[in-house]
């Protein structure tokens, strides 16, 4: 037995209806709040860590460790993803997600005291990251598919697209805020950072509606390979995500941004406030386009032209020496960005029944984090061998490769029409 969406030809499909949606409207605040405390405490985390490094290191040593922060979130996501998308699907996803938030907060809690007490090191640093990678494998899988739950099938599109806007609104405005409170004292971006995640605790809590997902029988085991067998014999959501981790990872040169602005761009902590909010400013205004005008056609060709143009965009920002173009560049790259993403999370949820969909967002998010943080990994490796420009060329070019190979591979993919 499956759970049901709520659907129907009368069903409306308006951004009005929506936004009547009492539960998903407070699960939306809490996700701008969530993402709001996120982006404060990379921006800060990495500013730090740098800062630390640079006391006893070069440039290029400084910026391994940085994508060193992204290793270390990493491994627990690999780790904990597969516990992570059968716990989604077998407990209350609303309560799952309530831990995540515990721990997010008991995470900052410590970097800001960390921080204000003078007691922060490279390993401590890492060690938090860790912890807050292990929060965050089980919040990705618990939060996707939480959020379908509290709309009819109809409205999906629109609230993906709004999900996005919220993960990119608060981007724009998380490194803006991070860079200003950075300037005032690395503690104070930690506190305000508990704070956030605190908000999006109620929110959360606050949730009336079921939320507990139909639990399939058999073991933990075999839901788990269930799950997973699901995801390689699917080819367009196998397709999707993979292409979305090879292309990420390998254009992942955005975590270098702290080196950017210290010592390529020379921009201090407000300049790197504005280029940490660049992806956003595009992402969140392709969001709000998507919000209101969804993708009806072609989906599969939009996405491979948005993770094309984020390769060209990458390339540019790599050679930019001024300012302003590296903020546009970061911009169109995020636009780009959003695009591909919307549509890959769209095919996603769409052709993935509700049942499967903790597990199916696990595998995601496993990818996603091996694309953002082993994307920030190697771009430190590899700025410890070619500097950070030759490291942003480098990702930006494989980017490109990645588009025209997954092209090939995935031609199902890559004919993908309608996001119905």
């Amino acid at each position: 037995m499956t759970q049901t969406l709520p659907d129907g030809p009368a069903e409306p499909t308006t951004l009005r209806e929506l936004m009547r949606r009492r539960d998903y409207v407070l699960f939306w605040i809490g996700r701008v709040g969530a993402t709001l405390g996120v982006q404060i405490q990379s921006v800060a985390l990495g500013w730090q860590m740098y800062a630390v490094a640079r006391e006893t290191m070069d440039v290029k040593q400084s910026a391994f460790y940085v994508g060193m922060i992204g290793l270390a979130a990493f491994i627990p996501v690999l780790l904990l993803s597969p516990f992570a998308g059968e716990t989604a699907d077998r407990y209350d996803r609303r309560k799952v997600l309530l831990l995540c938030y515990v721990g997010e907060i008991a995470t900052a809690v410590t970097l800001a005291a960390a921080a204000i007490h003078g007691f922060a090191t490279i390993p401590l640093l890492l060690l938090l990251s860790a912890l807050f990678g292990a929060s965050r494998a089980f919040m990705g899988p618990s939060a996707t598919a939480l959020g379908p739950m509290l709309v009819p099938r109809s409205l999906l599109p629109r609230a993906i697209a709004l999900n996005s806007l919220a993960w990119q609104g608060g981007s724009i405005v998380g490194p803006a805020i991070g860079g200003l409170l950075l300037a005032h004292s690395t503690g104070l971006s930690y506190s305000v950072t508990t704070v956030l995640y605190a908000v999006s605790f109620l929110c959360v809590f606050m949730i009336r509606g079921v939320t507990k997902p139909v639990v399939q029988a058999g073991s933990r085991w075999a839901l788990i390979k269930e799950g997973m067998v699901y995801t390689w014999t699917n080819k367009i959501v196998f397709g999707a995500i993979s292409f979305d981790m090879f292309a990420v990872l390998l254009g992942g040169a955005t975590a270098l941004l702290p080196v950017f602005a210290r010592d390529v761009l020379h921009v201090g902590p407000d300049g790197f406030g504005l280029l940490r909010a660049g992806p956003a400013i595009g992402a969140t205004l392709v969001a709000v386009i998507l919000a209101g005008r969804p993708i009806k056609r072609h989906a599969g060709l939009m996405m491979f032209a948005g993770v094309a143009v984020f390769g060209m965009a990458t390339i540019v920002f790599g050679l930019s020496k001024s300012l302003p173009l590296s903020v546009l560049a970061l911009a169109v790259l995020g636009g780009a960005d959003m695009l591909s993403v919307y549509v890959r999370q769209t095919l996603v949820q769409i052709v993935t029944p509700d049942h499967m969909r903790g597990r199916v967002a696990a595998v995601s998010s496993l990818f996603i984090g091996a694309s953002n943080e082993l994307g920030e990994f190697e771009s430190g490796v590899v700025a410890r061998f070619l500097g950070p420009v030759g490291a942003a060329v480098f990702g930006g070019v494989g980017a490109l490769i990645v588009t025209g190979v997954w092209a090939k591979l995935f031609p199902a993919l890559r004919k993908a029409d309608r996001l119905e």
